[in-house]
């Protein structure tokens, strides 16, 4: 299994980025799929997860209204739309793969990406 982010980068306040996870060697469209950050000397915290039964989508209260999680089945690949961007949102951001439970704490995770930087000034 392999998961790739890209789209970090460095934004002013108030700016918007887009992330992008693509997926291989797992069924995408059968796993749970989430969205992770962390800054400097804190814990991972889960941003948003998507379930693929149903097509639910789950956020963190700090990030609801401001990001949005989607997916593409066909291109197996996860999408996280960031708006408003604070400086607090500066951290790594992860794409984790094939949840289970809660989907919302990172120990309910198998696979995870090696993280793109998000710096927001």
């Amino acid at each position: 299994v392999q998961l790739v982010e890209s789209g970090g980068g460095s934004v002013q306040a108030g700016g918007s980025l887009g992330l992008t996870c693509t997926a291989s060697g797992i069924t995408f469209e059968d796993s749970d799929m989430g969205w992770f950050r962390q800054a400097p000397g804190k814990k991972r915290e889960a941003v948003a997860i998507i379930q693929p039964f149903g097509d639910r989508k789950y956020y963190t209260d700090s990030f609801k209204g401001r990001f949005t999680i989607s997916q593409d089945n066909a291109k197996s690949t996860l999408y996280l739309q960031m708006n408003s961007l604070k400086p607090e949102d500066t951290a790594v951001y992860y794409c984790a793969g094939a949840g289970y439970g809660s989907c919302m704490q990172s120990y309910e995770y198998d696979f995870w990406g090696q993280g793109t930087q998000v710096t927001v000034s």
